[in-house]
């Protein structure tokens, strides 16, 4: 640093005329006269002088204002899963569901076998029609055995008896041919539930057939029978010509 302050200083003085003066602020302040040798001789003693002063030290400034934030990082891992919260307040009440399928039918009530009045809009179909193929004699109850009309399968040709289902009001008819010929007379009933609802006789007075006939309107509870008995005489069949008839039908249900 010395040797380099030595070259320097007779450069610059050489270049600015005789009468010019420099100052050096920090580590030297001399004045330069390039044709006096005293003077030339003083800048160099204290050249060497300042040489063994120590370097300054930087003194630290004001701390300054801080930087603008940087961008965002790239997002991290999904940390742990956090412990469960305490149950919060019962929510409002929800819409109602959708209806549940239909459940399985109930036990069979009092009136086992009937159908209810609600169960149709209309009126039920229920009417028979049938002839009497053989011959009947004595007590006995007549078989009406040539079916020709059974809607709902009320009546029964094994047994000669129509047992109701659904309740209502019911018409019945039966025309009866008596097989005369030997002076006697023929007796036929409607019967409910072993009680006579209408009778009819026919007579053989001058000819050998007489018919013997009767209509009646019912009320009918479920399970109730209805048949033709014949209470004495003969009953003439009529293999499939129908020559004695019982027939009936539902005027209304209840």
């Amino acid at each position: 640093m010395v040797l380099l302050l030595v070259i320097l200083i007779p450069v610059l003085v050489n270049s600015a005329g005789t009468s010019a003066h420099y100052e050096m602020l920090g580590t030297c302040r001399m004045v330069c006269d390039p044709y006096d040798t005293k003077a030339t001789t003083a800048a160099a003693e204290t050249v060497r002088d300042h040489s063994v002063m120590p370097l300054p030290t930087f003194i630290q400034g004001p701390k300054g204002d801080p930087g603008r934030s940087g961008k965002a990082g790239p997002r991290g891992p999904p940390g742990e899963p956090g412990p469960p919260g305490s149950i919060g307040p019962p929510g409002g009440k929800g819409e109602p569901g959708r209806p549940g399928h239909p459940g399985l039918p109930g036990p069979p009530g009092p009136n086992a076998g009937a159908i209810s009045a609600a169960t149709y809009s209309t009126v039920p179909k229920i009417a028979f029609y049938a002839g009497l193929k053989r011959p009947h004699e004595g007590y006995e109850v007549l078989k009406f055995d040539d079916v020709v009309t059974n809607l709902g399968n009320h009546y029964d040709p094994t047994t000669g008896k129509f047992t109701c289902s659904i309740p209502g009001i019911y018409f019945f008819t039966y025309h009866v041919l008596m097989r005369g010929g030997d002076g006697t007379s023929m007796w036929a009933d409607l019967c409910k539930n072993g009680q006579v609802r209408a009778s009819a006789i026919a007579q053989d007075a001058d000819q050998n057939y007489d018919y013997a006939s009767n209509s009646v309107v019912l009320h009918l509870d479920a399970g109730d029978e209805v048949y033709i008995k014949l209470d004495g005489g003969k009953a003439h069949g009529g293999n499939n010509n129908k020559y004695s008839t019982f027939s009936g039908f539902i005027v209304y249900a209840d």
